[in-house]
């Protein structure tokens, strides 16, 4: 797989969603950076334009080629895992699966409910319409509109620079493929059901129309050391919607980590 590798230190491994890439997450790089000790490796999963899609069929493939690469790039060196909404399917399998190397999980706006039409989500909501916004957007108005909850030219903007290019360049034949296997065959909290002690957060959005809150949030019994957070005027893009929050809430998360080793 291809990767982005920034800084030195404990591996920390970073998933984007699905149909975008590595840029998606790159907004997040200054919290590791300022924080120091980690060694960020930017995953393009299979079926973006950095890493053909190759024999993955499936999301349950997608987590075996992920723990491969993994394995692949760090050896059995202990290492954190951050995941972004599909990135952190992938994320909370592999946390079960390497359980006894990831001393960290975060996933932000990560999906929970793997069957689509089972998620409990909100009705699509903008609080705040932005005209100029769109216009900016250009011929991305369309896919900006669709997710952005509180709209502004700073908020397109960082679309236009970390969601959009991943976007316009993966394999729409290749994600197809596993979206019709998109499904887990068990959730990794049924498949382990022992509880998930080391330091972990789950940041969530209020109007998440494409994961929603309360999937998550019914999970936190299985994480006993985890920080649940669902921000308000923030929708799937999250990180982009309420940036300053993100910054903090992984800092703290990335300190409880680096206080366990």
């Amino acid at each position: 797989m291809h990767a982005i590798e920034r800084g030195a230190g404990t591996p920390l491994i970073l998933l984007h969603g699905f149909g975008v890439d590595h840029r998606s997450l790159l907004p997040l790089d200054p919290v590791f950076e300022r924080a120091g000790g980690w060694r960020r490796l930017y995953l393009d999963l299979p079926g973006t334009a950095g890493t053909p899609v190759g024999e993955v069929r499936s999301t349950a493939d997608m987590v075996d080629a992920v723990a491969a690469e993994i394995t692949a790039r760090i050896g059995s060196e202990p290492f954190a895992l951050l995941g972004y909404s599909f990135g952190g399917m992938i994320a909370r399998a592999i946390a079960h699966r390497l359980r006894d190397r990831v001393i960290g999980l975060a996933t932000v706006v990560g999906v929970v409910v793997s069957r689509h039409e089972v998620r409990d989500v909100p009705e699509p909501t903008v609080l705040r319409h932005d005209p100029e916004a769109l216009a900016l957007a250009g011929d991305a108005a369309s896919a900006y509109a669709e997710l952005a909850v509180v709209q502004s030219p700073e908020n397109v903007r960082a679309f236009l620079d970390h969601v959009q290019p991943g976007l316009a360049s993966v394999d729409p034949i290749g994600l197809g493929r596993i979206a019709a296997r998109y499904t887990l065959p068990i959730e990794p909290e049924a498949a382990s059901p022992e509880p998930w002690t080391r330091p972990a957060l789950f940041l969530t959005a209020r109007q998440d129309n494409v994961v929603g809150y309360r999937d998550t949030w019914a999970t936190l019994d299985h994480y006993p050391r985890a920080t649940f957070v669902a921000l308000d005027a923030a929708g799937h893009n999250v990180h982009l919607d309420r940036p300053e929050l993100t910054a903090a809430l992984l800092d703290d998360w990335a300190a409880r980590v680096r206080a366990e080793r």
